[in-house]
């Protein structure tokens, strides 16, 4: 190989390895650029995080926080959070909090509303001495304040948590884990749950279910007033209601008769069936009489009376997309009405919800065989009602019963339905 050729290939090795340096060098600069980029979007995301956390805990805290942090130095950077209310009406609101290092800037965005009892399969204050036996079976949430008594094996899908703890009928051990097996004795009746259990959760009822709605009522719904009965019936697109058993009827659209939904009865009984086509509640409240020598008691209204089927125009059960939704509050007791069109089952589509009474059937211990009460939504109420009575060959008065839960209240609620005081998450940006 001549001269000329051997300069020319120690050339062209020298130009090879000038790139080869330069590209090493200019992926080496990068490599510690793209580290420290990735380092402070790290660093400001989880600044962002720790402030999305620390808002959710001061709203957990007191509901009505809405303060937020400016400026607050946090893991050597800042923090920003505010809290906007999205929705007045729903009382939606929205944590927007904001993390900054080294110039490089992070969102998070968690949106809450208000925790309803309408989520809850079952609920209740007071279990009445009554017994979950084999059989029953709840599908959905679950809590009691009370003690969960057990006999049998009934089944509970879905979250199960009680206050108190559990009782079993015949067990050497009187509470215990909630699981089969627990509580160190040999467990002869013992809840099948599959789901979490938790025990110790102390979740009031709070007493401003019925105002919030009368407050609702008054700003685009319906409130009635004078009248000690209200007798309401749903039908489709259209509120029928009169003021005594054999009086005039007056028909109005549903629509515009209230159009946020809630329907208030002042200081009455309502006695209620019909075809629900949208989204309603229908509440009852009752007034103190105070007496002269001395305490207080209720003046018997405050009910809401289930006269016949009270169902949805659309099923969800086979229309997934259907948003017809019913709340029933009541302030003392909602019944099924011992009448002829409830002597052969009743159907009832809603979530009910009686803040110092129960759900349960009118005369349930005295009216005939009834057939069957078919539940499609959830019940809360502060004492445990009965619906009928059974000895060793079935049932001998009222009602057998079928409960299924509207999986829909698990995101979603009929209009103001009362709340848990709390808030809970129901979406999460980041």
């Amino acid at each position: 190989m001549g001269g000329r050729a051997i300069l020319l290939l120690i050339v062209g090795f020298s130009l090879i390895f000038l790139l080869m340096g330069q590209n090493f060098g200019r992926i080496s600069t990068e490599a510690v650029t793209n580290f420290s980029q990735y380092y402070s979007k790290d660093i400001s995301h989880n600044i962002a995080l720790s402030g999305a956390n620390m808002a959710a805990n001061e709203i957990f805290l007191d509901p009505t926080w809405t303060a937020g942090f400016s400026n607050l130095s946090f893991q050597d950077g800042t923090m920003n959070v505010t809290v906007d209310i999205v929705d007045a009406f729903k009382n939606i609101r929205r944590i927007n909090s904001t993390g900054i290092f080294r110039g490089d800037t992070s969102l998070v965005q968690v949106t809450l509303q208000p925790s309803k009892f309408s989520k809850f399969a079952y609920y209740s204050v007071d279990e009445n001495g009554i017994w979950w036996t084999t059989g029953d079976t709840v599908s959905g949430p679950f809590h009691t304040q009370d003690y969960m008594r057990v006999a049998g094996h009934p089944v509970f899908n879905g979250k199960t948590s009680t206050k108190m703890g559990i009782i079993r009928y015949n067990s050497q051990s009187s509470r215990g884990s909630g699981r089969r097996g627990g509580g160190g004795g040999h467990i002869v009746d013992d809840p099948i749950i599959n789901g979490q259990f938790e025990q110790g959760v102390d979740l009031p009822m709070p007493p401003t279910g019925l105002p919030n709605l009368q407050t609702a009522a008054g700003s685009g719904g319906y409130t009635f007033t004078n009248h000690d009965t209200v007798y309401l019936t749903f039908a489709g697109d259209s509120i029928k209601y009169k003021f005594s058993y054999r009086g005039a009827e007056t028909t109005r659209l549903a629509s515009s008769f209230a159009p946020n939904g809630v329907i208030f009865a002042n200081n009455a009984t309502v006695r209620l069936k019909g075809v629900v086509k949208g989204q309603y509640t229908v509440s009852a409240s009752d007034s103190t009489i105070y007496r002269r020598w001395g305490g207080s008691q209720s003046n018997g209204r405050g009910n809401i009376y289930i006269d016949d089927d009270i169902v949805y125009n659309s099923d969800p059960r086979t229309n997934p997309a259907s948003t017809d939704m019913l709340g029933i509050v009541a302030k003392n007791n909602v019944y099924v009405t011992n009448n002829t069109p409830n002597r052969s089952d009743v159907k009832i589509d809603a979530a009910i919800y009686a803040e110092t009474g129960g759900f349960g059937a009118e005369d349930y211990d005295s009216r005939p065989v009834s057939g069957t009460i078919y539940l499609l939504g959830g019940i809360t109420q502060h004492t445990r009602q009965a619906v009928g009575t059974f000895n060793s060959s079935g049932i001998s008065t009222g009602f057998q019963k079928s409960y299924s839960y509207d999986n829909r209240l698990l995101s979603s609620f009929p209009p103001s339905f009362p709340d848990t005081g709390s808030f809970e998450i129901v979406s999460w940006y980041e």
